[in-house]
């Protein structure tokens, strides 16, 4: 398994770097000068050219992506005197009288119109997106189980067909459009009964200027987000547990004698789990980059709300922080859900 594990972390290295690259070139090739937005269109040229020379934006592409793969790399060799050496964070071991050998954490540089390390603005949004992806998988994978369940024990009445129009509904709306019908009705219509904020994130500044954590703007995000999931995981579950539940080792467990209630969950649900698995980690990593959407229509200030400032600014090391981020969680993500099939099922075994 050892060795499984280290194939498909290279696999996933060589994933992450082919995203870099190829999202890198489409932003830098955009027709949208980044200086020029710094200082604004009244600038004078040699102000701007300033700018662009500053930030390795009058390089060829070629020059500005392997820099940035550089950038990212957790070893590097480079020249004594490099001025970058100053914003790596590691251990420095010299090779040469002009080299030095870094063991590092990746450099996402800074953004281009705060100055802030961008290291540093993704620290801060992402636990908020996590936690509401967490929530929202978490919530979906509860309710579409138990409706799975249900749609298959009950197979042929009307408790499935109405757990299938359900999730046929929910799967058929996007997030940002259930994200704002939630808005609208919850947090702003019957928002005298409900007490729910039309906007507002996790952490926010009461009266006295001091942060505090507003679980219940979570409410709202969480089930906006999680509503399609559910709808996966119901039929997942469902198709999966009618399956299993036509195979022979069923009719042998009741022939000895044991219950529906010790056959349904013991036998049938724990052998029909690798696909709910594969669903629910699949939800779980889309739900990251789905909530960009969700946290825009709420103002939840996590991930998705700043990337998409950084792509209205044209702010590239923010773009490309967030979006490495978020291959790395697929990646990651996958891997673990592999390993996770041994556990589930002692039948797969990795070589």
């Amino acid at each position: 398994m050892l060795l499984y594990a280290i194939r498909k972390l290279a696999y996933g290295f060589l994933i992450i770097i082919t995203v870099a690259c190829t999202v890198s070139s489409i932003i830098y090739l955009s027709p949208v000068d980044p200086a020029r937005l710094s200082f604004g269109q009244l600038s004078d040229a040699g102000t701007v050219e300033a700018k662009r020379k500053a930030l390795g934006l009058d390089q060829p592409l070629p020059v500005q992506l392997l820099y940035y793969l550089r950038d990212l790399s957790p070893v590097v060799v480079i020249d004594k005197n490099n001025p970058i050496l100053e914003s790596y964070s590691g251990v420095m071991f010299s090779m040469s009288s002009t080299k030095t050998f870094v063991i590092k954490w990746p450099y996402l540089r800074e953004s281009f119109q705060s100055g802030r390390p961008v290291a540093e603005i993704l620290k801060e949004a992402i636990p908020l997106t996590m936690i509401l992806a967490f929530c929202s998988i978490l919530l979906a994978s509860l309710l579409g189980i138990i409706l799975g369940i249900l749609s298959a024990v009950r197979h042929g009445t009307w408790i499935e067909q109405v757990a299938m129009v359900v999730s046929t509904i929910g799967y058929s709306l996007p997030s940002y459009a259930t994200a704002i019908f939630f808005a609208i009705v919850f947090a702003y219509l019957l928002q005298p009964l409900t007490g729910l904020h039309l906007t507002g994130s996790l952490l926010e500044v009461n009266d006295q200027g001091d942060w505090i954590i507003e679980w219940k703007n979570l409410i709202l995000p969480v089930v906006a987000l999680g509503l399609r999931p559910v709808s996966i995981i119901t039929q997942l579950t469902r198709s999966a547990m009618l399956d299993n539940m036509m195979m022979p080792y069923v009719r042998t467990a009741r022939a000895k004698g044991l219950s529906s209630t010790v056959i349904t969950y013991l036998h049938v649900l724990k052998n029909a789990m690798n696909p709910i698995i594969t669903g629910i980690s699949g939800w779980f990593a889309s739900l990251i980059t789905g909530a960009f959407f969700v946290e825009n229509v709420f103002n939840y200030r996590g991930l998705g709300v700043i990337t998409v400032k950084a792509l209205l600014d044209f702010d590239i090391p923010v773009v490309l922080g967030a979006v490495i981020f978020t291959c790395v969680m697929f990646v990651v993500i996958n891997i673990l859900v592999d390993l996770l099939y041994s556990v589930t099922d002692p039948r797969i075994k990795y070589s």
